[in-house]
């Protein structure tokens, strides 16, 4: 049996699924490159926030749970595409709608816990107290671990999120011969990639909305309120939407507290892909760039209440 025969399905399909994956190499090494370059530019503008920044990105990235996380999203990444989902020849669309609620998962779960310890800890181990008897302003203190713990989420995000492309790349020429269909052409690979590359930005424009609001209640609170405040949080930004639009939201109540809740709330279903993924269509522009106007408001709010919170908070 050679390398292309059935028992060696990965060498047999290069040409097609290998093809495309140049794009990625590139999109991954222009994202490190901008993450790299904002770094510097804050080091100029303000080093002090960039000190605390790089110290905050060092011990996110430094501690086992990113690894964990990162090991497990590679794992899931790499079997996904092996997944029978029995959907008459649209298991590509599992594929994608999968990979990318695993990723935000993933993302978020490391987000809430290092944006949870990075500050409590601080705040209950006096270490704040001492970075603040320097020339530090508490403002710095909070901009820059914002941005810190922002920095190992990219990082997930740039290698999960070019593992993910990959798979789904892949898996166009794996259905292709799974269903004795003939070989896609790499352009065939690349629109599927295209198609689905939107969403790991919007996903991460996610993950940084509910950083800015952990950074804000890790003000105040310890890591497990932290966490389950910030899971409810996620939960209803979910839901809010849903009930507005439903039958339970023609009463008055529900209707009001709903308004109510997606007026404090960040109203998290602007962010939910899967439903447009799974019809196969191709995210606007426009869209894109209004959700991230949204994510860049809302996080700024967010840390303007989180200074407000910490700028009493006695420390001593």
């Amino acid at each position: 049996m050679g390398l292309t025969g059935s028992g060696f399905p990965l060498l047999g399909m290069t040409s097609a699924w290998l093809t495309p994956l140049w794009t990625v190499a590139v999109g991954a090494a222009v994202s490190l490159a901008v993450l790299f370059a904002v770094g510097l530019l804050l080091r100029v503008a303000a080093p002090r926030v960039a000190a605390i920044a790089q110290t905050t990105a060092k011990e996110g990235i430094s501690q086992p749970l990113f690894y964990v996380l990162l090991a497990v999203g590679i794992f899931l990444l790499i079997l996904f595409p092996f997944v029978c989902a029995n959907t008459m020849g649209e298991d590509i669309k599992v594929l994608k709608t999968d990979g990318l609620t695993l990723i935000k998962i993933l993302a978020i779960v490391l987000a809430l816990w290092t944006a949870s310890i990075s500050i409590s800890d601080e705040i209950e181990g006096r270490t704040a107290l001492t970075l603040l008897s320097k020339p530090v302003g508490r403002w710095q203190l909070i901009l820059g671990k914002f941005l810190g713990i922002l920095v190992p989420v990219a990082i997930l995000f740039i290698i999960l999120g070019a593992i993910f492309l990959a798979s789904v790349s892949y898996k166009v020429a794996y259905d292709a011969r799974e269903n004795s269909l003939p070989e896609p052409e790499a352009k065939d690979c690349w629109n599927e990639m295209l198609q689905v590359s939107p969403g790991l930005a919007v996903s991460f424009m996610e993950a940084m909305i509910l950083v800015s609001v952990s950074v804000a209640i890790s003000t105040r609170l310890p890591v497990i309120p932290n966490l389950v405040i910030c899971a409810s949080i996620y939960v209803l930004g979910h839901l809010v939407s849903m009930v507005l639009n439903s039958r339970a939201g023609e009463f008055p109540l529900v209707h009001f507290t709903g308004r109510l809740i997606a007026a404090v709330l960040p109203v998290l279903d602007h962010f939910n892909m899967e439903s447009l993924i799974s019809t196969g269509n191709q995210l606007p522009w426009s869209y894109l760039l209004l959700v991230g106007v949204y994510s860049v408001l809302y996080s700024t709010v967010a840390m303007l209440v989180a200074l407000l919170l910490f700028e009493d908070r006695d420390l001593a």
